[in-house]
């Protein structure tokens, strides 16, 4: 009896037809690209009186001219998606010509697009693999901005990249005074961009050697707080001409990667005020290079949106430190957590939050800043979790512990 009320329970077994293989895209192209040259793959349904699909595969030269007669017999042929792997730089080439001629292009990540185990490993098979793979949806698109954002990148890495040899110039300059025996860095907070650091180091260069006369140079507090220090420090160096002759050419380097980087700064400012989606829009709703600049605007610009991020700069997630902000209180959190890392792992997490908080800015034009404050953490920790480890840890050294709540922290 019971076996056949068991008997009765079971569902009755089902027979479900599968479905027949459905293609996201009918006809693919797949490119696995060299410095060169690349291998591309085609992939068409197939032919008439075919059961199996078609596949076209050819070597194109990695040239603009070769690339631009692809792009043409791609269209052609019907071509609904073309998908390459992030070798290297040398996938952009072939991404912006491909782009230009109207094609969709997707670039992958080259761990989407790994061969199978066992399967040889040809530039023709890594292409015809990228392509089946196109074929079924199988590949996530990585993230590559337009060509407007893509021209202001060569300017901002351009930035940085200037930036660092100048820093490296000012590191060769402390070095040269040590090497002549000056102490001048141990006194000034800093070499670069320090007024009282540049006219000594020019007086030095024009051949003055007093201590006193080169401390009496000092401007500012470093005047009036620092003067004896600056003597000492300057006292008996060996700033001989072949120091003078190296540190002014440091210095007019300086000045020249100084000059370009305003230049630069200015270049970015007039790039950016020339792409719409960086404009703001005022209380009125006109937009426009110079609008959302008002206090009631409805829409601030994009750089203004980013400026109320407190601490954004390249050291962001250190500047951010000092403010009393909720960043500031997450990297302190951050740093003091026993094992956690220090410093250099709570900056990359601040680091993180800040690019976080950047794209909601950037994606919604209607988004603004808001702090959660450095309390924020303390209000939204579970109390009564963090009231069962404290007592735990007081049982485990020998106490009783009995907790009650305040009437005031209800």
């Amino acid at each position: 009896m019971a076996a056949r009320k068991q008997k009765q329970r079971r569902m009755s077994a089902q027979v479900v037809e599968d479905e027949d293989y459905q293609l996201r895209y009918e006809i693919v192209a797949g490119i696995d690209v060299a410095k060169e040259s690349a291998v591309v793959c085609v992939r068409m349904p197939p032919a008439p009186g075919r059961k199996h699909r078609t596949t076209h595969l050819q070597a194109v030269p990695a040239t603009v001219p070769a690339i631009g007669e692809l792009a043409a017999e791609l269209k052609a042929a019907g071509v609904q998606m073309v998908s390459m792997e992030a070798t290297s730089d040398y996938w952009r080439i072939w991404f912006v010509v491909l782009e230009e001629a109207g094609l969709a292009v997707q670039l992958v990540n080259s761990s989407q697009a790994r061969n199978l185990p066992g399967r040889p490993k040809t530039d023709k098979e890594d292409a015809r693999w990228i392509a089946r793979l196109t074929e079924m949806g199988m590949l996530r698109s990585s993230f590559v901005p337009p060509p407007e954002i893509r021209a202001l990148r060569v300017y901002t890495r351009h930035i940085w990249d200037l930036t660092a040899d100048r820093t490296r110039y000012w590191q060769r300059l402390e070095k040269l005074l040590e090497d002549a025996l000056c102490k001048l860095s141990s006194v000034v907070s800093r070499l670069a961009g320090h007024q009282t650091a540049r006219a000594i180091i020019e007086a030095m260069i024009e051949g003055e050697r007093d201590p006193r006369v080169l401390a009496a140079l000092g401007r500012g507090k470093m005047r009036n707080d620092k003067l004896p220090a600056l003597a000492e420090a300057l006292s008996g160096m060996r700033f001989g001409p072949e120091h003078a002759h190296a540190a002014a050419s440091l210095l007019r380097a300086i000045d020249l990667l100084e000059a370009e980087l305003r230049d630069l700064q200015e270049r970015v400012t007039a790039h950016l005020a020339a792409i719409p989606a960086s404009w703001g829009v005022d209380s009125d709703g006109v937009t426009g290079p110079d609008a959302g600049r008002e206090q009631d605007a409805a829409v601030l610009p994009a750089a203004g949106r980013l400026d109320e991020i407190p601490g954004l700069g390249r050291e962001a997630a250190y500047a951010a430190a000092n403010t009393d902000t909720f960043l500031g209180e997450r990297f302190r959190r951050l740093s003091a957590r026993p094992g956690g890392g220090g410093r250099k792992k709570a900056g990359c997490a601040v680091g993180r939050s800040i690019l976080v908080i950047v794209w909601h800015l950037l994606n919604d034009p209607a988004a603004r800043y808001r702090d959660l404050g450095p309390d924020w953490h303390a209000r939204h920790t579970d109390r009564s979790r963090k009231a069962r480890n404290a007592r735990r840890q007081l049982e485990a050294l020998g106490y009783d512990v009995i907790i009650t709540l305040r009437e005031d922290a209800a």
